[in-house]
């Protein structure tokens, strides 16, 4: 599971800034929607912080893996990550990316989402999206700019949520098992070995997953498995290496579930 920024990293949306950073101009902003471009070298980690708006975060190049102490997502670009205001997260560069952010006011319509989630991303709001970012604030209502800001916001009420959240459980075994999956998602160990190894039944051990996750053992694996092979596949691996490194039996098997999963096949991924 994703290991958190250390405490001393913290930013939180009530900090009093000497050298401010430059998403504290939007992330607060009056306006219902302020929009901003930032680019990131691979594998940077941005600190733990907070913003009192919600953030629709998309990438039109690179992959990040979005997480909070609840959980981690992946989100490639075709995707986007909708993060409610208050949530404290990190991110996690895969590849050069370019993220380009909506800050979007608690209040700025009804029926927002109220959790965190991945969001396909239409052509057209990718579209607003960088449109937004070359609004300057603020705009004035009635204008070409608050009804673009307005679209936006209207398109994002429309769009598809997706499957690309691994939950972290607060139970302390659980956690241990989940660890080592992520550390080496191609490990055999079934529910009897983790059952053994902790001294506990396989069937409480079960129980608890479907408690603190929603999922089984098995689909929490599987989940892993996939998420890590998102972020293999961005990073350039092959498809027959990112199968078989995930203990696979082969690649048509991975494709399958890949397929079952996601609706494309591995190699269109990201397209």
């Amino acid at each position: 599971m994703p290991r958190p920024p250390r405490a001393s990293d913290t930013a939180t949306a009530g900090d009093t800034y000497s050298n401010p950073p430059r998403y504290v101009r939007y992330d607060r902003s009056p306006m219902p929607v302020a929009a901003m471009a930032a680019d990131y070298l691979p594998g940077e980690v941005t600190k733990r912080h907070q913003h009192p708006h919600a953030q629709l975060i998309h990438a039109v190049h690179g992959v990040m893996v979005v997480a909070t102490d609840e959980g981690q997502w992946i989100v490639p670009p075709t995707r986007g990550m909708w993060m409610p205001g208050g949530t404290m997260h990190w991110i996690r560069m895969v590849g050069h990316v370019q993220m380009r952010t909506a800050y979007i006011r608690p209040d700025a319509a009804p029926g927002l989402p109220q959790r965190c989630t991945v969001l396909g991303i239409s052509p057209l709001l990718r579209e607003l999206i960088l449109a937004a970012i070359d609004i300057p604030l603020p705009y004035e209502p009635d204008t070409r700019d608050a009804r673009l800001m307005r679209l936006l916001l209207d398109e994002v009420l429309l769009v598809p949520s997706l499957p690309l959240h691994l939950p972290r459980p607060a139970d302390a075994g659980l956690r241990q098992i989940c660890d080592a999956i992520v550390d080496a998602p191609d490990t055999a160990l079934t529910l009897a070995d983790w059952g053994e190894r902790l001294g506990v039944d396989p069937k409480t051990i079960q129980r608890r997953f479907a408690r603190e996750t929603g999922m089984t053992f098995g689909q929490w694996r599987q989940q892993a498995r996939l998420l890590a092979a998102l972020e293999k596949l961005a990073a350039g691996s092959k498809v027959v290496d990112v199968a078989l490194d995930l203990g696979y039996d082969s690649p048509s098997a991975f494709a399958t579930m890949f397929r079952r999963q996601f609706g494309v096949p591995p190699s269109a991924f990201f397209r």
